[in-house]
This record gives C-alpha cells, sequence and structure tokens, in this order.
C-alpha cells in the first residue's frame, strides 16, 4: 500500500516534531553536517532550508572504470549518491557481496544535488552501458530548491530505460545543527521530495521506491538512533538499517 499525500505530510510533520524535540540532547554537529548546514548561514532561502553551496571540491567515492565494468559484466549494481553515499557505500558494496555475490560500482559525492548524481549517471551509461539495476541514492541536497528534484526523476528513468529498473532511497533530512524553523521547513521539503518520488511511481512501473523515510517515522525513537545529525545515518546501527533496507529491495 502506498502512502498517500495526506500521509506522507501528517508523519512528516509528526517526525519533524519529534526531531526538533530531540534536537536539543544533540552535541556538536559531525563534519559532514556541519558542511550541510553552512548553507542557512545567510539566507533560509525561498523554501526554508537555507540555499545549496557549491559541492564540486566536496568528499567523494567513486569506482575505477574497471569496477564498473565488472559491474555491468556481471550485472551488478550501479549506485549514484551524496554524502549518505559516501559514507555509507563501502559497507552496501560488502554487504551485497557477502549475500550472493552481486557487485557494486559507486559514484557518490557529498553535497550533490540529483542533478549531479542524474549526470553522473548520464555518464556512465555513455561510457560502460547499464546493469539491468540502478541505485540512486540522491535527494537529501535537494532540500534547498525542491521544485527541480521531480525533472531529474523523470531524467534518470529516461537514461535507464524501460528494460531496467530504478532503486530511489527517499528521503528523512531534519538537521539538529539548525534552528528549529529552519528544521521543519527541512521536513517539510523533505516530504515534498518523497512525494514527487511517489507521485513518479505511479508513472513509472520500473522506479521502486526504498522506503527510508518511512523506516524512520514507524517508531520516532529511531530519529534519535538511527540519525546521528539527521541527517547521515548512525554507525553501525543507522548504516546497517539503511543499507539492509537497500539489499533487500535490490534482490527481491
Amino acid at each position: 500500500m502506498k502512502p498517500n499525500r495526506r500521509q506522507i505530510f501528517t508523519v512528516g510533520a509528526a517526525a519533524a516534531a519529534a526531531t526538533v524535540a530531540a534536537s536539543t540532547q544533540t552535541a556538536a554537529a559531525a563534519p559532514e553536517a556541519a558542511e550541510f548546514a553552512a548553507t542557512t548561514s545567510v539566507s533560509t532561502g525561498p523554501y526554508g532550508s537555507g540555499v545549496a553551496g557549491s559541492w564540486t571540491n566536496s568528499t567523494r567515492a567513486i569506482s575505477t572504470a574497471a569496477q564498473f565494468e565488472k559491474t555491468r559484466q556481471t550485472n551488478g549494481v550501479f549506485m549514484f549518491g551524496d554524502s549518505i553515499s559516501v559514507q555509507d557505500g563501502k559497507a552496501l558494496a560488502v554487504r551485497l557481496l557477502n549475500r550472493n555475490g552481486t557487485q557494486l560500482a559507486v559514484n557518490n559525492w557529498s553535497s550533490r544535488p540529483s542533478s549531479g548524481a542524474v549526470d553522473a549517471l548520464q555518464a556512465a551509461a555513455s561510457a560502460y552501458g547499464l546493469p539491468r539495476r540502478v541505485l540512486m541514492a540522491s535527494g537529501s541536497n535537494d532540500i534547498f530548491d525542491p521544485p527541480k528534484f521531480r525533472a531529474q526523476v523523470d531524467r534518470a528513468i529516461g537514461i535507464v530505460g524501460q528494460n531496467r529498473t530504478l532503486f530511489w532511497v527517499n528521503l528523512q533530512v531534519v538537521r539538529r545543527s539548525v534552528t528549529a524553523p529552519v528544521q521543519l521547513a527541512d521536513q517539510r521539503n523533505s516530504s515534498w521530495l518523497n512525494m514527487q518520488l511517489y507521485d513518479a511511481q505511479q508513472k513509472y512501473p520500473n522506479l521502486r521506491i526504498i522506503r527510508w523515510a518511512e523506516w524512520l517515522w514507524v517508531k520516532p525513537y529511531r530519529l534519535a538512533n538511527y540519525l546521528r545529525d539527521g541527517v547521515h545515518p548512525s554507525v553501525p546501527l543507522g548504516q546497517d538499517a539503511r543499507n539492509e533496507l537497500i539489499v533487500q529491495s535490490l534482490l527481491s
């Protein structure tokens, strides 16, 4: 059963309230969170979460050409993500390999919005071709400009085509390092992005959503225990939980 718009926003609002309350118990943000939060230091922007900064010099984790070739040839998984995936991608690759030998090739880049992730998908498709499964773990940095997100989902589907499956991990972003009004905007914008994913799923039968946000919302304590800064999974607890959701979806 897919959540409707009212469910997405109602549950999302409850999650925001729980996260805002929990943030008062949080110490200094981790380096990735500080980088993420810096975008709100001058302006909250038109959507309340701030204005995105430059990402081109941020940390990244990108597989070699040989690994992309091997992954395509063995019908593994190509992954395109942001700082969450920079943190968690290696553990995900190990989990997939140990589960059934599936290879993973990654192009993960901190602070990158989905437009850059889809550009990387296009470049990989041109350079190597694509396996039958493509994983997008992107969108956290789209909270700064949510209306542009749906076009990137459409672009990704166009690149992947109808005969492959596009997996997309949905979003839960409420940074603990920012003020309560900005946290509420983060949750609203996360829910807005998720709603665009669910709308796209109605159009594209080969789009599969990995419901990380709902997994966190169903038990509010998870927002504090499985996210270390309101964005990035805690390690190993949140990392293991998110990666297991991804593996189960990819292998089902």
